[in-house]
């Protein structure tokens, strides 16, 4: 499992430095069959690579607060295959609101955040790979059986770790041999790389242990999803529960 979760999580860097990362980016999108569907990892090379974001292993976490700049944006647009500089970031508030019908019924916020949140709250905007991401994690909590909380919070951990994008192997600046959408890691016993980075069974993956803690349902989000994750920043799962909760309820 990741060692350094949270360096997906460091302050964006300067806009010049993130432009001259993406013209050393090297992306590519590999499809795997998965039934009639499929899925893409993401693959990239260099540091800052996606999202302007340091993988260093020497990055502080840091709440973001506000949406990438535009050569982040840039970058993330290369990683999922968008046209750069044709899609804008309009509001770190986002949470795929725009892009989902709204619910008739949709789930109360006392099955979604029963605890209520702790400490300050960080949101990012999400594009359409993180929504179809997220997607997918909602789907597997329903299939598993872990309901809307499990779903609040497998879609936390996922935010924590990749910010919802599928990540294939980084090179250099993977953390070991941390993959997906949870950062599973292969040589922990979570799966092979190709099963780590389909969607449906990494989450599954993740819920399936998850529903192994103990009193899992009463547990704040951090501690469960930690007990699952057994991260370095045991606490930084936390600050995503808000915007995890939203896009749940939009999702359900």
């Amino acid at each position: 499992m990741k060692q350094h979760f949270s360096r997906w999580l460091p302050a964006i860097a300067k806009t010049a430095v993130a432009k001259a990362a993406i013209a050393k980016i090297t992306v590519a999108k590999t499809a795997v069959a998965k039934s009639p569907n499929r899925r893409a990892a993401l693959t990239v090379a260099g540091v800052a690579a996606l999202g302007g974001l340091a993988f260093g292993p020497t990055a502080v976490a840091a709440p973001v607060t506000t949406g990438p700049h535009a050569g982040a944006v840039a970058a993330i647009d290369l990683a999922t295959g968008k046209k750069s500089g044709t899609e804008t970031v309009k509001s770190g508030l986002t949470t795929g609101s725009d892009k989902v019908p709204a619910k008739a019924n949709p789930p109360g916020r006392d099955k979604l955040i029963p605890r209520g949140v702790e400490g300050a709250q960080s949101r990012i905007p999400l594009d359409d790979a993180q929504l179809a991401n997220a997607k997918a994690i909602v789907k597997a909590a329903k299939e598993t059986g872990v309901g809307e909380r499990g779903a609040v919070i497998g879609v936390a951990t996922s935010l924590q770790e990749s910010k919802l994008y599928n990540l294939g192997h980084l090179g250099a600046y993977n953390d070991h041999d941390s993959e997906g959408l949870f950062q599973q890691r292969p040589s922990s016993g979570w799966g092979t790389s190709e099963q780590i980075t389909d969607p449906d069974y990494a989450s599954k993956a993740f819920f399936n242990a998850l529903k192994n803690v103990g009193g899992w349902h009463d547990l704040p989000l951090t501690a469960a999803a930690q007990t699952v994750q057994v991260s370095a920043y045991p606490y930084a799962y936390a600050q995503w529960e808000e915007q995890a909760a939203d896009i749940v309820q939009q999702l359900w």
